[in-house]
């Protein structure tokens, strides 16, 4: 199974030639390219949602916007291949004292956010497992830390015994306290187990305006014990005519045991 996160960079009109409506066909484009079989993408905006389900009708995308739990704010898009897997349950949650109630900040976080989440079952093996996809604040640290707790508690809690795979920007180098919280707590960062590693170090580029040395890895995939890692991958595909977003795709190959 090939899984893929990407952060899109919302719409924007003030990103001028670097706005969406000079990259959706481009970052559509790669997805199908690519074809993960799932997909986790942060800063969807509704008007990007609406292209991108246009673009790749050979996906079910689930989702929420952030503002209200309905269509207002940056979504956590996840996508799945429509003919391979069985949507069994999803749902979304709030990275906040009150993770039932979307569209709270939470702790010391400049923005609202989520987690979207589904387990899916494979058409053809049967098999079940859970994906939840994130956007951690660029802003609050204890935002950042209490939001990887929550994440892995409701992930107990909502897919107990199941293969999972969690997608996201996490706004934090793996040396990062959240990171850390994450891969010392039963999960998997996919870049360091697996045995084969191919693309850049880093994910966040700012548009190709940060030098090498500036760019960090701030986008992860992270997957529990049964699933097995083969091949790990940050795109850094550029189109000719600009970017397919400030940030890199990254995609991994996986088995589930």
């Amino acid at each position: 199974m090939d899984i893929m996160t990407f952060n899109i960079r919302l719409d924007v009109a003030s990103d001028s030639l670097n706005s969406w409506k000079f990259r959706k066909d481009n970052a559509a484009n790669m997805i199908h390219y690519y074809a993960p079989d799932v997909l986790g993408m942060q800063e969807v905006v509704h008007n990007q949602l609406n292209d991108l389900k246009e673009r790749l009708p050979q996906y079910t995308a689930i989702g929420v916007g952030r503002a209200d739990g309905k269509e207002a704010g940056e979504y956590c898009s996840l996508f799945f291949k429509t003919n391979r897997f069985e949507l069994i349950k999803d749902g979304n949650f709030g990275l906040s004292e009150t993770p039932e109630k979307i569209g709270v900040k939470g702790w010391d976080a400049a923005y609202e956010r989520i987690v979207t989440w589904a387990v899916l079952k494979d058409k053809i093996t049967g098999k079940k497992f859970a994906c939840f996809n994130t956007h951690l604040d660029n802003m609050g640290e204890i935002a950042r830390r209490e939001g990887a707790k929550l994440l892995l508690a409701k992930a107990k809690e909502l897919a107990p015994g199941l293969p999972i795979v969690i997608t996201g920007d996490f706004n934090g180098t793996q040396d990062s306290e959240p990171i850390q919280i994450i891969t010392h707590n039963g999960m998997k960062d996919t870049r360091a187990t697996s045995p084969v590693v191919y693309g850049p170090s880093w994910s966040f580029h700012d548009f190709g305006r940060l030098k090498n040395d500036e760019r960090d890895l701030i986008d992860y995939i992270f997957v529990n014990a049964p699933v097995q890692v083969n091949k790990y991958c940050v795109i850094k595909d550029t189109p000719e005519n600009g970017y397919l977003s400030d940030h890199n795709p990254v995609l991994v190959n996986t088995t589930i045991k």
